[in-house]
């Protein structure tokens, strides 16, 4: 077992943890941030998709231990109590369906939003490029984003 010090969300945890513990389960299933979802488990999908010291990343694809010392945002921790302006201009523009992938999508065009605060349409379909949907054909998805930006959000 490794001692590990991650900052989720903005509250300290100090855990042992398995060396071979991918972030993503440890998200899940000790600290009990469910909102990450596990997706495909091979970084493929992007549904596990969170923030590590303020970059995208796919928690399926980074183990517990390299979090140590890291500062990690969830999808719970964009809101504070109520939707972030980004959650509400995915709710807007119905770019959910089954809402799989919608955790990862999000934190995703928080990354690309804090980076690019006024992209293209070719841009925020190139800043989610490693997230998938199934289900949306992803036209409302790139609308949110779009509406998201000329909102003012940045993150």
């Amino acid at each position: 077992m490794t001692e590990i010090t991650v900052t989720i969300d903005g509250v300290k945890y100090v855990d042992q943890v398995e060396p071979r513990l991918l972030l993503v389960h440890y998200l899940r299933d000790v600290v009990g941030k469910t909102g990450t979802p596990v997706g495909c488990d091979t970084s493929n999908c992007g549904a596990c998709t969170v923030l590590m010291d303020g970059e995208s990343v796919k928690s399926c694809s980074v183990l517990a231990v390299q979090a140590d010392g890291s500062d990690v945002t969830t999808i719970e921790g964009l809101a504070n109590g109520e939707l972030s302006p980004l959650q509400r201009a995915f709710h807007a523009e119905h770019a959910l369906q089954c809402g799989y992938c919608t955790p990862g999508m999000i934190m995703a065009a928080t990354d690309l939003l804090r980076d690019n605060p006024h992209p293209t349409d070719d841009e925020i379909r190139d800043g989610l490029e490693g997230n998938l949907c199934r289900c949306t054909g992803y036209e409302n998805i790139v609308r949110a984003v779009r509406r998201a930006a000329q909102a003012g959000v940045t993150a």
